[in-house]
């Protein structure tokens, strides 16, 4: 445990040395959150209460969003391209043969980049939306507590969905296919774009049932306290067996990638 914890501080102070690009990434996701402050103001004058939302919560569930990208990998896990050129090139095979584990290794470096990114990116865009917008806030530090909770649980899944994509470059060996493919669908179902809660009919229930949902729309639900009792504990429920699923599965294309090279090492 002490090994993966050095891992994840190493992965904070990795992203924590890139200050200008910090910058650059608050810039990027505040400019952002205006333009779809502007859009969602527009829409929900037209369309008063769309999806169940008040103003105030449409604008709320705009910032949260730009604070999350990074943090739960909404576009990208950070670190997929990285472990694909690995995978490319061969040098996994060192990987796999350390004695720590690969996936528990890449678990523990995601957390922290997570963390900071949380911090660096995060928390500046939300208290800049804040600032000029009047958008609903948690009502006490309970609220804030199981937001946190939520996003830590996204986070999971993000890197869970992420590990997988890249594990596929042990079979396809050039994994943008599938990277493209995640990012489209990381970008519509998570509800970046618009609220799964908006979607129509079978699409809605389809996209609230997928495992995106616990990326952005369950953590913002949540921060908007429409998950209350037993209905907060089936939230952190669904991203809970999502994140246990899906790691199950990275955990299963692991064990199948280090028999295909002991094989071909053999």
């Amino acid at each position: 445990m002490r090994l993966y914890a050095m891992v994840a501080a190493g992965g904070f102070r990795r992203f924590a040395a890139y200050r200008v690009a910090t910058a650059a990434g608050v810039f990027t996701n505040t400019v952002f959150g205006f333009v779809l402050s502007a859009t969602y103001i527009a829409l929900w004058n037209e369309r008063p209460r769309l999806g169940g939302y008040s103003m105030d919560d449409a604008l709320a569930y705009v910032w949260i969003g730009q604070a999350l990208i990074t943090v739960c990998g909404l576009m990208g896990g950070g670190f997929e391209d990285e472990l694909i050129e690995r995978i490319r090139t061969g040098d996994i095979a060192v990987d796999l043969y350390r004695p720590a584990d690969l996936q528990a290794w890449w678990f523990s470096a995601n957390a922290g980049r997570s963390a900071y990114q949380l911090l660096g990116r995060g928390v500046a865009p939300m208290a800049v939306g804040a600032f000029v917008f009047d958008f609903t806030l948690p009502p006490g530090p309970g609220g804030w507590l199981a937001f946190l909770l939520a996003v830590a649980l996204g986070s999971v899944v993000g890197f869970a969905i992420w590990y997988l994509v890249a594990m596929s470059a042990f079979w396809l060996l050039d994994g943008q296919g599938v990277v493209q493919v995640a990012w489209l669908s990381g970008l519509f179902f998570s509800g970046m774009l618009l609220p799964l809660n908006v979607f129509p009919g079978a699409l809605g229930e389809l996209a609230r049932l997928l495992p995106w949902a616990s990326l952005l729309q369950v953590p913002a639900d949540v921060y908007l306290g429409r998950y209350e009792g037993w209905e907060l504990v089936e939230a952190y429920g669904f991203q809970g067996c999502w994140a246990l699923v899906l790691l199950g599965a990275g955990r299963a294309a692991q064990t199948a990638a280090t028999r295909k090279v002991v094989v071909q090492g053999g």
